[in-house]
């Protein structure tokens, strides 16, 4: 296991600015998920790592060893590619035994290698198969035992379930997180895929235009956005921007154009121009003629439902407030009798009213 650490990396491509003074550590062992849209500057780092970028300024340093200058072959990194790259000719044994053989490793240890890399990704009796006589799971878990026979120091994973299906790519990434798990390889991967990144990843960065917007646990990137920007890309969230206007009692109080809302977050100074999020999730809807709440640490907005969204084990709200349209979601279980055009209520707690960046 190794620990990556990139010091002020910043990367030009004429006037687009791909990384743009980017520090992060990567420790030991961790499966670190880097998040953002195309063009924010996730592929550049990943490439830098591995070499096949040359920074502009800055450092890339393994276990403290600046390897700027270390070729992409001597730098013991493992990379899986979004398309796996495997040699169409050759068998899934002599794709795996391909960095072997290039350093000349004996035919037993080979052998002897390679059988334990299909054990690992459970491809064991599949040896003598060529990629199109493989699935894409299959194809994905030989690319993944070649990128580990070497026994990199670390693991560079772009895009890697992406050329999957939804039902095959949710099963992969529970395999895949136990096997980096069996390793113990340090690992970094690309991904545009929340849910991918959520479920993978020990931490997260997200990026946009070349910079790091957030690093944490995914749970409390979710959950405690800073940005608008990171509320918004790692999952749905409702906008209510507004000012702080001091205290409601225990909370405090931001008049929006919907009128007084409450949070549990620190406000700024008074008058400061805020806005605050709240996931889809967190909030409940009511038919508007049913019984109101009186606490104090409860948000409530009076509207009319314009869609209802059904998708099996949930539903999705969209409803009018005003000139604005928010969200619901909620899982689906027990019937609804809510309509387009019925007035509706929706409701969520004060806790769950994030103060964010605009």
């Amino acid at each position: 296991m190794s620990a990556v650490t990139v010091i002020g990396a910043s990367k030009r491509y004429g006037a687009l600015a791909a990384l743009d003074n980017v520090s992060i550590t990567f420790a030991e062992g961790e499966f670190f998920g880097l998040l953002g849209p195309s063009g924010s500057g996730k592929t550049t780092l990943l490439r830098s790592i591995a070499g096949f970028v040359d920074l502009d300024s800055g450092e890339i340093r393994i276990d403290n060893q600046d390897v700027r200058a270390i070729p992409v072959h001597r730098r013991n990194i493992g990379m899986v590619f979004q398309n796996y790259a495997l040699f169409p000719h050759m068998t899934a044994f002599d794709n795996i035994a391909f960095g072997l053989s290039v350093r000349r490793t004996s035919r037993d240890e080979t052998a002897r290698r390679v059988h334990e890399m299909l054990a690992l990704v459970r491809l064991t009796g599949l040896a003598d198969r060529k990629p199109r006589q493989l699935s894409g799971g299959q194809q994905q878990r030989v690319a993944l035992a070649r990128a580990l026979i070497t026994r990199p120091r670390v693991l560079l994973l772009d895009e890697p379930l992406g050329a999957l299906d939804k039902r095959l790519r949710q099963q992969m990434q529970v395999e895949l997180k136990q096997i980096q798990r069996e390793v113990g390889i340090t690992t970094i991967f690309v991904t545009h895929d929340q849910e991918e990144a959520l479920t993978l990843s020990d931490r997260i960065a997200i990026l946009n235009e070349g910079r790091i917007v957030q690093v944490g646990p995914p749970d409390l990137v979710y959950e405690r956005p800073e940005t608008a920007f990171a509320a918004s890309f790692l999952g749905d969230a409702n906008f209510f921007p507004g000012r702080a206007a001091g205290m409601a009692g225990a909370f405090g109080c931001i008049e929006t154009s919907h009128g007084s809302l409450v949070t549990c977050d620190r406000l700024p100074a008074a008058e400061t121009r805020v806005v605050l999020a709240v996931r889809p999730e967190k909030c409940l809807i009511e038919p508007a003629d049913a019984p109101a709440s009186e606490d104090p640490s409860l948000n409530v907005l009076e509207g009319r439902l314009m869609q209802t969204i059904y998708s099996g084990s949930s539903v999705t709200y969209r409803v009018q407030v005003g000139g604005d349209v928010f969200t619901v979601f909620e899982q689906n279980r027990q019937a609804r009798k809510l309509s387009p055009g019925h007035p509706v209520r929706i409701v969520w707690s004060a806790a769950h009213s994030v103060l964010v960046r605009p």
